[in-house]
């Protein structure tokens, strides 16, 4: 993991005067500036960026630390959020940033405020099923801990691809939590963009989140099976090539469901760009050739709906309207002796 420097570490740089000559008071914008107390640089791009934002602002060393602004967010983060606009909330009281890293990597430094969250606690094996969602107790206990509240915005990330945090994003849609934001490119990109880490635990207060299920963005076995011959419903396999077309055995029987087209996850990943969604213009067209259109819907699976959760999160991204996660996907499907495989 690439070194950044620590929320309370090295000085603070502060702008001493607002915009148009207005008192920083009565200006919301950031007024603080982070430098890494080894090198005494400052990390890369933070005061460049908020300079573009709010250009005539005067910037002076103190070493009084002042925290990051807190802004009412009174418009809501998009679906992919880059670091430099996370930034700027991360003081808000209505965001939760939740850590889906390993807990050593957590440990070692996440982003300020974020709690940690086990991925084990957002599935559940039923039968040969091994990534079914939890039931409603159980994610109401979890997103109470959370201190999740309806007008709360999640922002969630991890360390591997954004995988698991984009499971925890399908959750939230399924049980109706409209406010949510997946950081695009994850952990390595706001590292790599020198943005802030700390060691010290997020903390949360406990909440009563009541918890109701709803089908919208979830797919079970029989309603996939009612879908097979529907020309209006696309089945999206987001396996790799070989698990797809067999050659690769991870269930009792290899193959896909019939009719399904595939696309592997991290197709959809920019490996020069620490892994942040490809281009919106690029996938769309990669997207459209293989039938994946927007007046359709859209059921997307994989082995136990974690890769294909990032690609749920993506084709929403994109502005498809009707997507829906098979949570069982193969690991039920290819386990069982009676359903169709291609």
């Amino acid at each position: 993991m690439q070194a950044a420097a620590l929320v309370g570490g090295g000085e603070v740089w502060k702008p001493v005067c607002g915009l148009d000559g207005k008192n920083l008071e009565d200006f919301q914008g950031i007024t603080s500036r982070r430098w890494n107390a080894s090198s005494v640089t400052p990390l890369a791009g933070q005061k460049q960026f908020f300079e573009s934002c709010h250009p005539g602002l005067e910037w002076v060393a103190t070493t009084t630390a002042r925290p990051l602004l807190r802004l009412a967010m009174e418009r809501r983060l998009p679906l992919l959020v880059e670091p430099p606009e996370l930034a700027q909330y991360l003081n808000d009281p209505q965001l939760l940033i939740v850590d889906l890293s390993r807990a050593e990597h957590y440990a070692e430094g996440h982003l300020p405020g974020a709690v940690h969250l086990e991925y084990f606690h957002l599935v559940a094996t039923r039968g040969p099923a091994q990534g079914e969602l939890p039931d409603e107790k159980h994610l109401g206990a979890l997103f109470s801990a959370l201190g999740l509240m309806p007008n709360t915005h999640v922002v969630a990330y991890d360390d591997e691809c954004n995988g698991r945090a984009a499971r925890l994003l399908w959750t939230l849609d399924v049980i109706g939590h409209p406010h949510f934001s997946l950081l695009n490119g994850g952990l390595e990109a706001w590292t790599e963009g020198g943005w802030p880490l700390t060691v010290v635990p997020g903390k949360r207060t406990p909440t009563r989140y009541t918890v109701a299920l709803s089908g919208g963005a979830r797919a079970d076995k029989d309603y996939v099976l009612g879908q097979l011959n529907n020309e209006k419903t696309v089945l999206l396999d987001t396996r790799s090539p070989g698990e797809y077309h067999g050659s690769i055995k991870r269930a009792a029987r290899a193959g896909h469901i019939p009719g399904a087209v595939n696309f592997d996850w991290v197709r959809a990943m920019d490996t020069q760009h620490c892994l942040r969604i490809r281009p919106a213009e690029q996938l769309k067209k990669e997207f459209e050739a293989l039938g994946v259109t927007p007046d359709k819907e859209i059921i997307v699976y994989c082995h136990t709906h974690h890769r294909s959760a990032h690609t749920y999160i993506v084709l929403k991204a994109l502005g498809y309207p009707d997507v829906k996660g098979y949570p069982g996907s193969w690991s039920e499907w290819g386990n069982l002796p009676d359903t169709p495989i291609e």
